[in-house]
């Protein structure tokens, strides 16, 4: 899609994966959206929590030499899609026990079937993060090992992690820490103007 410069417009998906939708990760995920679409960004979101995604069998149907994707019948079709035409991606996600929610994770483990013999099908895409949890800080909420796994996972395939942003939601809700939502508005400015 292009501006009205006729420039391309950068594409954002973010991917919520907090089963709340007005709660604290919402929210982070909400500000990097504004921040984005100031900055004249196309965005589209997904709250998982919403959507008919099973899990990964495993089957490796999607590595055939022929194949042309998961062959699981169900709404990550449309992610796909969207994962496909976006410049920037950004998973949003409490920390639960240590690291991402199930729903996150769910959708991570279902990429698998982004892999295909000449790498993968986010690499060079930029990536974004935002955390939310409850406790005082990354390293005893668990977030830094949430961190740590799209480090790895992301320097692995090939797609730079462009910035994050995390915060505690301990000492209230994240609608209240001014510079936590600052970071992200401008997180969501960064992704759209590296497109």
């Amino acid at each position: 899609m292009k501006s009205k410069t006729g420039k391309k417009r950068c594409q954002i998906l973010i991917l919520q994966g907090s089963p709340n939708p007005k709660g604290n990760t919402a929210r982070l995920a909400d500000e990097i959206a504004r921040g984005a679409m100031a900055s004249g960004a196309k965005v589209k979101e997904f709250f998982i929590q919403e959507h008919n995604i099973a899990s990964c069998t495993a089957c490796q149907s999607c590595q055939e030499p022929k194949a042309r994707g998961c062959i699981i019948d169900d709404d990550m079709d449309d992610i796909y899609k969207a994962a496909l035409e976006a410049d920037a991606i950004v998973f949003a996600s409490p920390i639960y026990w240590f690291t991402v929610s199930a729903q996150i994770k769910q959708v991570i483990d279902r990429f698998y079937a982004f892999v295909t013999s000449d790498g993968h099908r986010f690499a060079g895409k930029r990536i974004g993060l935002a955390f939310t949890f409850g406790g005082d800080d990354a390293v005893d909420s668990g977030c830094i090992n949430a961190i740590r796994t799209f480090q790895d996972a992301f320097a692995y395939i090939n797609a730079p992690i462009c910035g994050m942003v995390y915060g505690s939601s301990g000492n209230g809700p994240v609608r209240k820490n001014k510079a936590l939502l600052q970071k992200a508005f401008a997180l969501g400015k960064k992704l759209a103007k590296n497109g």
